[in-house]
């Protein structure tokens, strides 16, 4: 995505009023003029309840059209809202990415009886209990859709695994028997085998669980005309079966049609793994930026900026890195919270958006507040969106020398006039670095567009110039 900026437009503490589908449509032509080129939307379809964020799937193919579950609607609106609003989208050039949630289902419409094996949370290929026969929600009949787009319906040989027995009244992680069942070899190794996570687990080793989601993606992306998608929960998932169904949908919908998958792992090495399995056929997020951005701000002064890009997929590759502050994931509250110390994120956001390197995507909670409250990074955020789609441009130079000031340069081009920009962050007390922005740049004076820093430097005859940073802050420089 050249010189793209995705947005993630939604945070855990949305309101449940159905209005989330209208003010976007309504925030289209804002974000296309504030430089996003991409809307990561929630899941839209039905949840086990109307409150639920989506990630506890009903119905893959009620897209707020079908009353099932108590609701019409989904929490974020109607299926004829959401078209509306990438109709909207489209038209200011702004594609869309919808949250596509395979790896289970929640609670379902009727029990079903089956014979399986409890096994320890923390080691899942061991069996703590004998072949023991539960009861558990795993029927889905959709009585409101009916048949209508899919004539599917789910029982529990369609799932690996549950969380809970209904006969009992008790959670606990059950391996479902059965010929040819276990748990998915392509996943993550943590807990022995990160099969399952919660609720119903799909068995993406089944053919009919294959055929199925296959041709649902390539209904709901032709349905809403999607450019992309967002895979929640691949270190969850067959690996195969996400190479496949990416494969599948591209063959529709062509090979532009963009994905990128939550594989939550601060290991480099673990998330090439996955890039290999699934021969790189989606982006993932950058994890272990996330967490060493989240440890600089934790530590403050403590913590070595020369190795903030350390063991991060945007240095080791960036062709395939989504770069993010924080998500819905890791604010506060959240299952996976580590989120950004309010001091640094500006820092945050700035490395993300003024690099060379990487896609990067804004947080609807630090863009406009978590729960209703104020929106604090938004300035600073229009701020740098604005800097990238006039300056950040060129190779980039870095100068990561320093365990406390570190920035990098961005040359500029002859496709974009005036192109070109320093950027310097601080975890301490104030800095300055020598910088080199290029011969042809002698005698131009530059300022800090921040306003951090109001003295004006100018460039010497060796295109040399010697950038101010306050500390615990940061300068974007660029010629006056």
């Amino acid at each position: 995505m050249k010189n793209g900026v995705m947005m993630q437009y939604f945070e855990w503490n949305l309101p449940n009023d159905g209005n989330l589908w209208k003010q976007l449509k309504k925030d289209a032509v804002h974000l296309h003029q504030t430089g996003i080129t991409a809307v990561w939307i929630p899941p839209a379809y039905k949840a086990d309840e109307q409150q639920d964020e989506g990630y506890a799937t009903y119905d893959l193919f009620d897209l707020g059209e079908f009353d099932q579950n108590s609701t019409v609607r989904t929490k974020y609106g109607t299926k004829d809202e959401l078209i509306e609003t990438i109709g909207e989208l489209h038209k200011n050039k702004i594609s869309v990415y919808l949250d596509t949630v395979m790896n289970h289902k929640a609670e379902g419409d009727y029990t079903e009886k089956f014979k399986v094996k409890e096994v320890d949370p923390k080691e899942r290929n061991k069996d703590i209990s004998d072949e023991i026969e539960i009861q558990a929600w795993t029927g889905y009949l959709f009585k409101g859709r009916g048949n209508k787009y899919s004539d599917f319906k789910w029982h529990w040989y369609h799932f690996s695994g549950v969380g809970f027995d209904d006969a009992q009244k008790k959670s606990g992680i059950f391996r479902i028997l059965g010929e040819n069942k276990y748990w998915s070899e392509g996943v993550d190794d943590e807990n022995g085998n990160y099969d399952f996570l919660l609720c119903n687990d799909l068995d993406l080793d089944h053919p009919e669980v294959i055929k199925e989601l296959n041709r649902w993606g390539i209904w709901v992306s032709n349905e809403l005309n999607l450019d992309g998608m967002r895979l929640d929960a691949v270190k969850h998932m067959e690996d195969k079966f996400v190479k496949q169904f990416l494969e599948t949908v591209r063959a529709e919908r062509g090979n532009e049609f963009y994905s990128v998958a939550e594989y939550w792992n601060g290991d480099l090495a673990t998330l090439e793994k996955y890039l290999a399995a699934v021969e790189k056929t989606t982006d993932l997020f950058d994890v272990p930026l996330h967490y060493n951005m989240y440890k600089a701000s934790k530590f403050g002064k403590d913590y070595d900026l020369r190795r903030i890009l350390d063991d991060t997929l945007v240095l080791h590759h960036p062709d395939y890195a989504v770069t993010f502050v924080d998500n819905h994931d890791s604010q506060l509250g959240s299952s996976l919270e580590s989120e950004i110390e309010d001091w640094f994120k500006p820092s945050a956001y700035a490395l993300i958006l003024l690099m060379e390197k990487g896609y990067p995507c804004i947080f609807y909670g630090d863009y406009y507040g978590i729960n209703g409250g104020k929106p604090l990074y938004q300035p600073i955020i229009d701020l740098l969106l604005n800097t990238r789609r006039k300056y950040a441009y060129g190779e980039q130079k870095d100068y990561f020398d320093h365990p406390s000031t570190v920035g990098f340069v961005r040359m500029g081009d002859k496709d974009h006039a005036g192109s070109g920009l320093a950027f310097l962050m601080s975890n301490n007390i104030d800095g300055n670095k020598v910088m080199n922005v290029g011969v042809n740049r002698k005698g131009e004076v530059w300022r800090d567009l921040t306003g951090n820093v109001q003295k004006k430097i100018t460039i010497d005859n060796e295109g040399n110039g010697n950038f101010l940073v306050e500390g615990g802050t940061l300068s974007v420089w660029v010629k006056f």
